[in-house]
């Protein structure tokens, strides 16, 4: 293998374009995303994030420019494509009936892998989820459920993954579940397009970010590079104080911060008179 093929970005897009009817989605969008990496497109609601991961994903055709993911074309070698990729939508996409681990047992089973025993057993391990394998999603969190159909979407070591708002809907607690396990793909090697319209998920996950608007790719960088395209911050002394997400966390949390925490806060409630 040449240089030139190790260096070849895991998803190129091209002039991508995209209308339905009168309303164009798309116009003309252009990035790379590097192997192994977090990419974030970020954008409103509205912006085309989902109509992207949906071409990516063969889900549907464009209507202008090329798409490639791990250097195949998404328009004529769809197949292929499908085979190396996989996509986690919006929301949960996981049996309630079934255990945890009877999901990803079934799911390795349907692609026909052997041992999807040990499949399960060692997923459930990467993502935490050991303790919780044998009860019914139904009693899940959000965000055990939205790392269980991360999981159940690396069956089969795709070298790409898509996923689409992944914390849409989840408390702040599941929201740093997941981020944990994003960051645990790409530690892995795995290629990762997140799309999400929170500004700090992006800030906290992603190795470039591209700002979806209108159609187009207004700027596509790393968060330092992003943050030079403002005038220098002016430097003034500013008492920090606690956010609600640290008092949240603090409080319903576990260990000898978090019972502090509890404590303190218990002390401080008034006490109703009898």
């Amino acid at each position: 293998m040449t240089a030139t093929q190790l260096q070849a970005p895991a998803i190129r897009v091209q002039g991508l374009k995209k209308s339905y009817k009168d309303l164009r989605v798309l116009n003309g969008v252009d990035f790379d995303v590097a192997g192994g990496s977090i990419f974030a497109l970020l954008g409103s609601n509205g912006a085309g994030k989902t109509t992207v991961v949906r071409i990516l994903s063969t889900l549907i055709t464009s209507d202008g420019g090329t798409a490639e993911v791990s250097g195949l074309d998404v328009a004529t070698r769809p197949g292929e494509v499908r085979e190396a990729i996989s996509l986690t939508g919006q929301f949960a996409a996981v049996d309630e009936i079934l255990t945890g681990r009877e999901n990803l047992v079934l799911v390795a089973q349907l692609r026909h892998l052997p041992e999807p025993g040990a499949i399960a057993d060692a997923l459930l391990a990467r993502f935490a989820l050991t303790e919780a394998g044998t009860r019914k999603v139904s009693t899940y969190s959000g965000g055990m459920r939205r790392r269980l159909d991360i999981a159940m979407s690396l069956i089969g070591n795709p070298p790409v993954v898509f996923l689409d708002e992944p914390t849409t809907g989840l408390d702040p607690q599941g929201r740093l579940e997941v981020w944990a396990a994003v960051r645990e793909l790409a530690s892995q090697g795995t290629t990762v397009l997140l799309t999400t319209q929170y500004l700090d998920e992006a800030e906290q996950l992603a190795d470039r970010i591209a700002i979806l608007h209108d159609g187009r790719i207004l700027v596509n960088g790393t968060l330092a590079e992003l943050k030079k395209l403002l005038p220098p911050a002016t430097v003034e002394y500013v008492e920090k104080q606690p956010t609600l997400e640290d008092v949240f966390l603090s409080l319903v949390g576990k260990g000898e911060d978090a019972d502090a925490a509890r404590s303190a806060a218990s002390a401080a409630t008034p006490k109703e008179k009898s």
